[in-house]
C-alpha cells in the first residue's frame, strides 16, 4: 500500500514539474521587449547652444596720430565716465605744426591787408583814367593800362584772401591734430582691455584691427551672449524666442535671455571639417555686476512648447525603408524611408508610420499615426533593431534597478 502511495505522489510531482517546463516554455517564447503606454505630456522644444559673453555697446578706441604715450590715466576694470580723460600721446610734435600753422595764418591775413590796399589805390586809379578818357584828356593806350593793372591787382587780392582760408583751414586742421593727441571716453563704461603702455608707441591703424586697438570701453550694464547654433538648428530659432542662459563663472544660477539676433549667413570656418554654425545673439537680463566680456555660457532657447501632446519616447523611433508594391517604381525624389514605431498587438510586434512634430529632451510630438493607449515597444535597441514586424515579442519584466535608474 505504501508502495502504491509512493508510486502515485511521485507521479503528481512528475505532472507538475513538466507541466511548470511547458509553461515556463510558453511564457518565454518571443522576443523580450521593453513596452509603454501611448499617452500625452507637456512638451517643451529648445536649441542648446554656447557662446561668449560681450557688451550690447562698445567701443574700441584707437590712436589717430603716432607717437609715444606720454600719460597713461586708466587700468583695466575702471569704470569711466563720457569725457574722461584716458591717455596722452606726445602732442609736441602736433603743438609745433599748429604753432607753425597759426604763423603761417598771420601771414597770409597780413597778405591780404596789403592786398586790399593795393586793390583800393588800383581801383581809385581806374576810376580816374576812365573819366578822364571819356573826358578825351588821357589816351586810350593809358586808359588801357590802368585797366589791366586794376584787374592784376584784383586778382591778386582774390589769391590772397584763398591763401587766408586755406591757412585758417589748416589750423584748424591742426588742433584737430592737437586734439587727437589728448584720448578721452566716448561713452560711459568700463575698461575692459588696455593693450597699450606708458611709454609704447602708439600706431594709427583701421578701427578694430589687431595691434591698434589700444583701450576698449564696454557698456556692462546690458550685455549678450554670442551663440553658434548648428546648421540644423538654426531654422527654428526667431528674433524674440525666450532662453535661459548658464555662466560657467556663476554655478547654479540661471539667467533669462531673449534673442535679439540671428544670422543670416553661417559664420567662417577655420577648416574643412568644422560644422556649419550660424551666430545668434541672446540679451541676457541682469546680469551679474561682477560679469566681464568673454565668460562662457550655454544657453537654452525655447523654440515651442505644446500642452497634453501625444507623445512618444524618442528611442522608440525608427526608420524603415518603404517597401514598393508589386510592378510599382519609386518616383524621382521620392523618400526612400519611413519613419514609425513598433507596436505590441496580439503578442506580434506590428509597424505603424507616424509623422512627428515638436521635440522635447526625451520624447516627441505625434501628429499622426497613433491615437494614444497603444502598446508601444520602447526598447531594448537591438531588438527594435532586429523587428520587421509580425514577430512574436513578450513583454520583459523591468528589474528593480532599471526601475530607479528610469525614475532618476
Amino acid at each position: 500500500m505504501k508502495r502504491k502511495q509512493l508510486w502515485i505522489l511521485g507521479g503528481g510531482l512528475a505532472v507538475l514539474v513538466i507541466g511548470g517546463l511547458i509553461i515556463a516554455g510558453t511564457q518565454d517564447k518571443g522576443t523580450p521587449v521593453q513596452v509603454a503606454t501611448v499617452g500625452k505630456e507637456n512638451l517643451q522644444s529648445k536649441v542648446s547652444a554656447n557662446g561668449k559673453v560681450q557688451a550690447v555697446t562698445k567701443a574700441d578706441i584707437s590712436a589717430n596720430v603716432m607717437g609715444r604715450v606720454t600719460r597713461l590715466a586708466v587700468r583695466e576694470g575702471d569704470r569711466v565716465a563720457k569725457g574722461q580723460f584716458l591717455m596722452e600721446i606726445d602732442p609736441r610734435s602736433a603743438r609745433a605744426s599748429t604753432d607753425a600753422m597759426q604763423a603761417a595764418l598771420q601771414a597770409a591775413q597780413s597778405d591780404l591787408i596789403s592786398a586790399a590796399a593795393n586793390l583800393a589805390q588800383a581801383k581809385s586809379d581806374f576810376a580816374r583814367a576812365k573819366a578822364n578818357r571819356e573826358a578825351g584828356i588821357i589816351a586810350a593806350a593809358d586808359f588801357e593800362r590802368a585797366r589791366t593793372g586794376f584787374e592784376t591787382t584784383q586778382a591778386a587780392a582774390e589769391t590772397s584772401r584763398r591763401r587766408m582760408e586755406q591757412a585758417r583751414a589748416n589750423v584748424a586742421q591742426s588742433h584737430v591734430g592737437l586734439g587727437n593727441s589728448t584720448i578721452t571716453a566716448p561713452m560711459d563704461g568700463v575698461v575692459t582691455a588696455r593693450r597699450i603702455e606708458l611709454g609704447e608707441t602708439a600706431v594709427p591703424g583701421i578701427q578694430n584691427q589687431a595691434g591698434t586697438v589700444l583701450v576698449t570701453i564696454s557698456d556692462m550694464s546690458k550685455v549678450e551672449a554670442e551663440m553658434e547654433v548648428d546648421e540644423a538648428s538654426i531654422p527654428t530659432v526667431k528674433l524674440g524666442l525666450k532662453a535661459q542662459v548658464r555662466i560657467d563663472a556663476y554655478p547654479n544660477q540661471t539667467f533669462d535671455g531673449e534673442v535679439t539676433e540671428v544670422g543670416g549667413s553661417p559664420i567662417l570656418k577655420t577648416s574643412i571639417n568644422e560644422a556649419t554654425k550660424f551666430k545668434v545673439k541672446v540679451w541676457i537680463q541682469n546680469p551679474p555686476l561682477t560679469i566681464k566680456p568673454g565668460l562662457s555660457v550655454q544657453a537654452d532657447i525655447y523654440t515651442g512648447n505644446r500642452d497634453q501632446a501625444l507623445a512618444i519616447p524618442f528611442q522608440a523611433l525608427v526608420m524603415r525603408e518603404i517597401k514598393l508594391k508589386p510592378g510599382e517604381t519609386r518616383k524621382p525624389g521620392a523618400p526612400r524611408e519611413e519613419e514609425g514605431v513598433f507596436l505590441q498587438d496580439g503578442g506580434k510586434a506590428k509597424f505603424v508610420a507616424v509623422k512627428t512634430g515638436l521635440m522635447g529632451d526625451l520624447s516627441v510630438e505625434v501628429l499622426s499615426g497613433l491615437k494614444g493607449g497603444e502598446t508601444l515597444i520602447t526598447g531594448p535597441n537591438r531588438a527594435l533593431r532586429d523587428l520587421k514586424g509580425g514577430e512574436t515579442v513578450r513583454a520583459e519584466k523591468v528589474k528593480k534597478k532599471d526601475k530607479d535608474e528610469a525614475k532618476s
